[in-house]
């Protein structure tokens, strides 16, 4: 007899303003405890040292994270100007130093070239799997390797200030995959100075907001209660990039069951779409003349 999975069956998003010192996983860990939720994942990791919005999905929501993994995000950080690092961040050992410093029209004129589609190697330390081993695994170890570059989409790369000629501080607005500390380090050597991040934060992720975020401090306060679960956004809130078409009654059970359902909408054929019914999410998947064809399916209770 198959044993029940521990836990309350809670379903929804929970946005955490994650500070620097804690894992991200560390995180998604304490809201399922504080939650005593069955199951529990993040949309995008943060490293250890980097702050703001970690979006963690509970229940059914779990099924929506690849939106947000997908969607827009928008980063402050600042580059540390003059030293370069093995992990390509203040926490990590410095392994070369320059004394040159470029001027403000120099980094102007430099950021061109990391806007747009762009190829960026992932740093050495890095979740990216070589062989089957990660990659922060092999460079703990010493091993220098060879990592392929990744494409990018950077929608906007900009200075916001110039604290001192040893820093700048930027911001970003890249696609799925980026790596900040990439940028800083890349940036470092086109400007013939080397560079590594500083700090880091995510100020939003999607439809997530950093400021929105709870911390991991007061959900610890309000572990087990009303007022944490009540925090909690609705599944739905993971699907906003996507087309909305509303399922018919008929087309709603069909759907639950995993078949294509009828729907009351008119997108272009193969368009990616979710259909809600009687204001919750049923299914994702793909319109094709009037009906949507299921990939993914919402078991969640009525909307109250």
């Amino acid at each position: 007899m198959a044993r029940g999975r521990k836990g309350n069956p809670i379903s929804g998003w929970l946005v955490v303003d994650k500070p620097a010192g804690v894992t991200s996983t560390a995180v998604v860990g304490k809201v399922r405890w504080a939650l005593n939720a069955q199951k529990a994942g993040h949309a995008g990791t943060l490293d250890p040292a980097a702050t703001g919005v970690l979006a963690i999905a509970l229940g059914e929501a779990t099924k929506t994270v690849p939106y947000i993994t997908d969607a827009t995000k928008c980063y402050r950080f600042v580059v540390n100007l003059g030293a370069a690092t093995n992990t390509d961040d203040a926490e990590g050992e410095v392994i070369a130093t320059r004394d040159s410093r470029p001027s403000d029209a120099e980094i102007e004129a430099a950021l061109g070239q990391f806007r747009g589609d762009i190829q960026q190697v992932p740093p050495q330390f890095s979740a990216v799997r070589v062989d089957g081993e990660r990659a922060y695994d092999l460079a703990r170890e010493g091993e220098q390797m060879e990592l392929a570059a990744r494409p990018l989409f950077v929608e906007k790369l900009e200075v916001i200030s110039r604290p001192s000629a040893d820093q700048v501080e930027l911001e970003m607005i890249c696609g799925k995959g980026g790596y900040v500390r990439s940028i800083a380090r890349d940036l470092g050597e086109a400007l013939g100075c080397l560079g590594h991040v500083a700090w880091l934060r995510r100020v939003w992720s999607g439809p997530f907001r950093a400021e929105e975020g709870i911390s991991p401090d007061e959900i610890e306060r309000l572990s087990r209660t009303p007022e944490l679960e009540a925090r909690l956004l609705p599944v739905e809130a993971g699907l906003t990039g996507l087309p909305r078409v509303e399922a018919t009654p008929e087309g709603a059970v069909r759907l639950g069951h995993g078949n294509p359902g009828m729907v009351l909408g008119n997108l272009p054929w193969g368009t990616e779409a979710w259909a809600a019914f009687e204001g919750r999410a049923v299914a994702v998947g793909r319109y094709q003349s009037g009906e949507l064809h299921p990939a993914r399916v919402f078991v969640l209770p009525p909307a109250r």
